[in-house]
């Protein structure tokens, strides 16, 4: 059995995960659902999602997204609208960069 990896992050990153699940909580109390009904719609256990409340930072991104927008948490500001604006013009911009970055090839010592 392979050992488990242990991740550091970073304080704010920590916190940002801990807000956005405080966030998720109280959205979904105020609408009066419970874990397993946000669990069922959104396709996850039960377990995820109690941990997703918590700020775990093993949970994957798209399903603390999805949990979010179940719940009616926005992540971004922006009205739908701007939000597809926004993201066509970052894809834009992205394609106008190069596909990867490569460091730069060593100088070869060949003085034996």
């Amino acid at each position: 059995m392979s050992k488990p990896v242990i991740r550091s992050y970073s304080r704010y990153a920590r916190e940002a995960a801990e807000l956005l699940g405080h966030t998720i909580r109280t959205a979904r109390t105020e609408r009066a659902l419970t874990v397993a009904d946000v669990a069922e719609r959104a396709g996850t256990s039960r377990g995820l999602v109690q941990r997703i409340e918590k700020g775990d930072m093993g949970c994957s991104i798209g399903a603390a997204f999805e949990v979010a927008a179940i719940v009616g948490v926005r992540l971004f500001e922006a009205e739908p609208a701007t939000l597809t604006r926004h993201l066509a013009m970052s894809r834009d911009t992205l394609s106008l960069l190069p596909k990867a970055v490569r460091p730069g090839a060593k100088a070869v010592k060949d003085d034996f």
